[in-house]
């Protein structure tokens, strides 16, 4: 019971790579299942979030995240009767380009490609996907469908975007050249993502005690909810535990369910597109009401100030990105050292990103203390 605005299954614009349809499965629920058992899915489990992997276990780490996306972006899908398989799909792949070590690796990895194209995590998604996943004997990559190709590309400069087009004209890159929108499934991941990592940065900030309920206490958007759950459950705050913050972070994400299918609802009954294809060139379609984005900002703004700059983290971040670009310059130096299919590549910059993107934060640090002799971290 699709909307007719939805991306159907049966209308996709197929694969770049020519292949039977499969007889239990259309085409998104397909795409999903390549991705989860493609070695760049495994990898994300070793991938830090926030925190450095070896920092504690019950971290966040890129493969809870993405898997909490998919499940607040399918609930979503359900109720708006958009492609909940095209949701997930894009939802699980949506960080497979991301380096060890978070945005550090990421940010180390950009300036060692300066003058070489750069580095950008999300073109580096669509890479894996496309062409470094080597699972099939007909194609590189994973040859998805192009929908799900198209919502994993979510930033794109005009540079990159008209490189990418010139080698495949109306891909995913041609609306960042004819600027329309992606897919409402693609827009609605990118809620979800936003509305997944805020909740649980403050869950993962708390835990390490960088955060406190009492800095938490000043943001709005918290504390409208923590204060709501105090006034049914008096005491709650004395209990031993953290139940006061898992079920502030419930409704507050409840709450934000509920006000992002209520706004996104009536903007499409206003605006009525006929198909996806008219969809993709309204204006941006999903997305939360103007006094709750205003405290979704104001909520970002704390979280950056007061955890992503605390010093402990930017302490860890700075040695990540120490990491990588000593091994990226190791790399260069001794192309022998990686394996065979990254050392003869004809683009040894580039096969240098590639091999250190994908790799987890541990085998990471292994690899800079075999080639260096030095650990900077203590695990």
């Amino acid at each position: 019971m699709l909307a007719p605005w939805a991306s159907d299954p049966a209308d996709s614009r197929g694969r770049r790579h020519a292949e039977p349809a499969d007889p239990t499965r259309n085409q998104h629920q397909r795409d999903r299942d390549r991705i989860v058992h493609s070695t760049a899915f495994r990898r994300l489990v070793y991938k830090t979030q926030v925190f450095i992997n070896h920092e504690g276990d019950l971290f966040r780490t890129r493969l809870t995240h993405s898997l909490e996306v998919a499940q607040l972006g399918r609930s979503a899908a359900r109720s708006l009767r958009l492609n909940e398989d095209l949701v997930e799909a894009i939802a699980l792949a949506h960080d497979l380009g991301h380096t060890p070590f978070g945005h550090a690796g990421q940010d180390a990895l950009h300036a060692c490609m300066d003058g070489h194209g750069g580095f950008e995590h999300n073109l580096q998604s669509l890479r894996v996907v496309d062409e470094l996943e080597a699972r099939y004997p007909a194609f590189d990559g994973l040859n998805l469908s192009f929908e799900t190709r198209d919502g994993i590309l979510k930033h794109c400069s005009r540079r990159n975007a008209e490189r990418l087009v010139a080698a495949e004209p109306g891909g995913p890159a041609q609306r960042f050249i004819d600027r329309t929108q992606p897919s409402l499934e693609a827009q609605l991941v990118n809620v979800a993502d936003e509305m997944a990592y805020n909740a649980h940065d403050i869950d993962d900030g708390v835990r390490s005690g960088l955060l406190t309920m009492a800095q938490l206490a000043e943001v709005p958007l918290f504390a409208h909810w923590r204060d709501a759950v105090l006034a049914e459950h008096p005491g709650l705050e004395a209990r031993p535990g953290r139940r006061l913050l898992f079920e502030s972070l419930r409704r507050m994400l409840s709450a934000q369910m509920a006000d992002l299918i209520v706004t996104t609802s009536a903007a499409l009954d206003a605006y009525r597109p006929a198909d996806a294809e008219a969809a993709k060139r309204a204006p941006p379609l999903i997305g939360f009401s103007g006094p709750l984005r205003g405290e979704i900002d104001a909520l970002k703004h704390f979280l950056h100030a007061a955890l992503y700059r605390h010093p402990q983290v930017m302490h860890a971040t700075d040695r990540a990105r120490q990491v990588v670009a000593e091994l990226f310059a190791a790399y260069r130096a001794a192309p022998c050292e990686m394996p065979a299919d990254f050392a003869g590549a004809t683009d040894a910059p580039r096969a240098v990103a590639d091999y250190i993107a994908g790799m987890t934060d541990r085998f990471a640090l292994r690899e800079h203390h075999r080639l260096t002799g030095r650990r900077l971290f203590d695990a």
